[in-house]
């Protein structure tokens, strides 16, 4: 990093590990967090360009009653078949990058020292170089499929198609700088994020207190 541009962070991580957790944390210590769940909800609202190429890629199927999308309903029509999730990612991607490419500039146009970056699939859409540092938030398979199931509302079958549709565990941990380890106590995970922070300040330049 050189010159006032914030420290970058890519966080990412297996389904259901805990990565919104550490960047509530880290965001309560002062970094800006962009969710890229986030964005990729606002770019399929009604009314913006991805919505009409999703509702025609996908049919009525996939739309509320509300008229948004349902993106519980998308999620499943997506990842019923690599084709199928290949396309929304091609109608989504676009104007998720020209979104995130704005927040990034907001957030450093403001000082902020450090951004955090929440994707899901960050290696997956080769991310990874864009980053300072990027951090996975990892849990054994069986501990996040009952955090899906018990906090998302999910089926087994939904967990077990997300879960195999991304990179997998252990060649995610292998191309992080660090790695969070979340399969137990919520107390660890917070003291990993802590320590986290100190270290994400140091290399940031600033005092890690």
């Amino acid at each position: 990093m050189s010159g006032t541009l914030p420290f970058r962070v890519g966080l990412t991580g297996t389904v259901a590990a805990g990565k919104s957790t550490v960047a509530r944390s880290l965001a309560a210590r002062g970094a800006a967090v962009i969710d890229s769940d986030e964005l990729a909800r606002e770019v399929v609202r009604p009314g913006a360009p991805a919505y009409a190429r999703i509702r025609e890629a996908f049919g009525e199927g996939v739309i509320g009653p509300d008229g948004a999308i349902d993106r519980a309903a998308l999620r499943e029509a997506a990842f019923a078949d690599e084709q199928a999730r290949e396309r929304l990612e091609e109608i989504s991607h676009a104007g998720i990058r020209e979104l995130r490419a704005r927040r990034i500039a907001e957030a450093a146009a403001s000082g902020v020292r450090v951004i955090v970056e929440e994707v899901p699939l960050l290696f997956e859409v080769g991310l990874e170089d864009d980053y300072d540092l990027v951090v996975v938030v990892d849990a054994p398979r069986e501990v996040r499929e009952v955090r899906a199931l018990a906090s998302r509302g999910w089926t087994a079958e939904a967990f077990a198609r997300i879960d195999a549709a991304q990179l997998d565990a252990p060649e995610k941990r292998r191309r992080a700088d660090r790695v969070l380890e979340n399969g137990g106590d919520p107390g660890e995970l917070e003291s990993a994020a802590r320590r986290l922070w100190r270290e994400i300040l140091r290399a940031a330049g600033g005092n890690a207190s």
